[in-house]
C-alpha cells in the first residue's frame, strides 16, 4: 500500500508540474507572438524577440512551438496558410460560461477539439453571441516595475533594474486613458484602459523605459456565477487543459476561483 501511495503522490506532483509548464509555455507562445507583432519575426533584428527565443529555448519549450508562435505573428502558418482570428463560446463545468479567443491556421480542427474538450468536463460549445454579452472588453497592459539597462562590464548584456512599485504607479498617474492600476505581486502591475485607449496608452508608457510584458484586450464578466463546491473543483482542471491547447489565446469566465 505505501508503494501505492507513493506513486498517487508522484503522479500528483508530475501532474501539477505539467499544469505549470503548460501555462508557462503559453505565456511565453503569446510573449513571442506580440515580440513579432511589435518588431518582426527576424531574431537578429529584434532583440525583444531574441530573447524570448532564448528564455523559452531555457524552459523547454519545442522548436516546433516557438516556430508557430512566430509564424502567428506574422499571420501565416505552415505552408503559406493564414491565421484567423476567432472567438468561441461554451458552457463549462457547473455551467460555467466560457469565452476562447482563438489563433488558427485551422477552424475546423479547432471546432473539433473545443467540443471534445467541453464534452469531457460535461460541458458543450455554444452558439456565438449566446454567452460573451457578459463579458465586457477592456484593454489591460502588465508593466514589470523596473528597467533593462546595459551591463556595466564589456559584453555584459542587459539587467533588469527594479523600481518601487508605488514609484511606478505615481509616474503612471497623468498618463491620459488608465482607467484603473492594480498591483500584481511585489513588483508588477496590470493597468486598464477602455479597448479604444490600449495602443495610445501603451505608447506612453513607453518612453518611462518600464518594461511592459504583454499587453492585450480581456473580457470581464459584468455577473459572476455562484457553483457549488463540487462542480467548482472541476473547474481548475478544464482551465488547464485549455491553457494547453495552443490556439488558445484568452481564457475567460464568469466564475471567480
Amino acid at each position: 500500500m505505501s508503494g501505492h501511495s507513493k506513486w498517487s503522490k508522484i503522479k500528483h506532483a508530475k501532474g501539477a508540474a505539467d499544469a505549470k509548464k503548460g501555462k508557462v509555455f503559453s505565456k511565453l507562445s503569446e510573449q513571442i507572438t506580440l515580440a513579432v507583432k511589435e518588431g518582426g519575426g527576424d531574431v537578429n533584428s529584434n532583440p525583444s524577440l531574441r530573447l524570448l527565443v532564448d528564455k523559452a529555448k531555457s524552459e523547454g519549450l519545442p522548436s516546433a512551438n516557438i516556430e508557430r508562435a512566430i509564424n502567428r505573428g506574422l499571420g501565416v502558418g505552415k505552408d503559406g496558410v493564414k491565421f484567423e482570428e476567432c472567438v468561441y463560446e461554451g458552457m463549462g463545468p457547473g455551467g460555467v460560461s466560457f469565452v476562447l479567443d482563438v489563433t488558427t491556421d485551422n477552424k475546423n480542427r479547432v471546432v473539433s477539439d473545443l467540443r471534445r474538450l467541453f464534452s469531457d468536463f460535461g460541458g458543450n460549445l455554444a452558439e456565438g453571441g449566446s454567452l460573451i454579452w457578459n463579458f465586457e472588453q477592456k484593454g489591460c497592459i502588465e508593466v514589470r516595475c523596473g528597467k533593462m539597462e546595459k551591463g556595466e562590464k564589456y559584453g555584459e548584456g542587459e539587467r533588469f533594474v527594479p523600481i518601487d512599485q508605488e514609484e511606478v504607479m505615481f509616474s503612471l498617474m497623468d498618463i491620459e486613458g488608465i482607467l484603473d492600476i492594480e498591483e500584481i505581486g511585489d513588483d508588477s502591475l496590470f493597468i486598464y484602459t477602455l479597448p479604444k485607449d490600449l495602443d495610445a496608452v501603451k505608447k506612453n508608457i513607453g518612453p518611462l523605459g518600464y518594461v511592459i510584458e504583454s499587453y492585450k484586450l480581456i473580457r470581464e464578466p459584468k455577473v459572476y456565477k455562484e457553483v457549488d463546491d463540487s462542480e467548482k473543483e472541476k473547474v481548475p482542471s478544464f482551465i488547464e487543459k485549455l491553457e494547453e491547447y495552443s490556439d488558445i489565446q484568452g481564457i475567460w469566465s464568469d466564475i471567480k476561483l
